[in-house]
């Protein structure tokens, strides 16, 4: 979920050509939609922290409220801290400081992914 439409397609293309399925959002309310109308659909939500319409931590506390299982990764340019987050989702959750690179968001979504089939 990226509300930047040039930045949402590069990072759609680079993840689409690293395997992953991809259905991106620019607005939180239309990727919340689409998370209550097919619960259980996804695996991980990519957040940006500075949405527009709701903060990326807060989309994605209401995301796991629909979804608990749900993975998570919150991308800003701004400081965030998942230790501030419910310790039973720390795990679930990483952070990724903008700018990124593609490289390091693919093995944050891997180590996500990883993490959560070990625990399974």
């Amino acid at each position: 979920m990226e509300d930047e439409p040039p930045l949402l397609q590069l990072v759609q293309k680079y993840l689409e050509r690293q395997g992953f399925e991809v259905d991106p959002h620019s607005s939180s309310i239309s990727a919340l939609r689409s998370l209550e109308q097919a619960p259980g659909r996804y695996d991980l939500v990519m957040a940006d922290l500075g949405l527009s319409d709701i903060r990326g931590d807060e989309l994605l506390m209401k995301m796991l409220e629909i979804q608990p299982g749900l993975l998570g990764l919150i991308c800003s340019g701004s400081e965030f801290f998942v230790s501030k987050l419910p310790p039973s989702l720390q795990d679930r959750v990483a952070f990724l400081q903008k700018p990124f690179v593609p490289k390091e968001l693919a093995e944050t979504i891997q180590r996500l992914l990883a993490q959560r089939n070990s625990s399974a």
